[in-house]
């Protein structure tokens, strides 16, 4: 009998954490398969800042749970206190920019950069048009990440084969 492995906890970066580390987070935790437990968190969510509903409506349609997601700040995933990340994420080239906090672990980086479907204008369906295709842009790298076999995931081999996946 094996002892099963725990899962990889993935934390996803953005400036508000309302839009793209949203999307990354509830489809990883949908389609992670218990291999990988995923969170989010902004470096400033604005006050009282809430998932954008674009974002939800785009996972709900795409037969993702949202119940539970939430803007957080960064700050919550600093302490002691917090889940240990294995692999931290940013999903937008503003977080990327920043001095991120100390992770406690030193988790393995990388940078996966996309456009922000909050910034598309237009009519309400070429702006949720713009959630469904960077969830699609999301689902494609995280097929890729999840499919990696379980000797693939110590911290060197991750933080390589998640960087290389920002390349696809």
């Amino acid at each position: 009998m094996t002892t099963p492995t725990p899962p990889l906890n993935v934390l996803f970066l953005c400036t508000h954490n309302s839009a793209r580390s949203i999307l990354a987070e509830a489809l990883l935790n949908h389609i992670g398969a218990g291999r990988f437990r995923a969170f989010s968190a902004g470096s400033s969510p604005r006050e009282h800042q809430q998932p954008h509903p674009l974002a939800l409506q785009a996972l709900q349609s795409a037969g993702v749970p949202t119940k539970g997601l939430r803007s957080k700040s960064w700050d919550e995933f600093g302490t002691d206190a917090a889940p240990q990340m294995d692999l931290v994420i940013t999903v937008c080239d503003n977080a990327a920019g920043e001095a991120c906090p100390y992770w406690p672990g030193h988790p393995a980086t990388a940078h996966w950069g996309y456009p922000d479907p909050s910034g598309v204008e237009g009519s309400e369906a070429q702006r949720l048009a713009a959630f469904h295709k960077t969830l699609l842009a999301i689902r494609q790298r995280l097929e890729f990440l999840i499919g990696l076999p379980a000797e693939g995931l110590d911290r060197l081999a991750l933080q390589q084969h998640a960087r290389a996946l920002a390349q696809r």
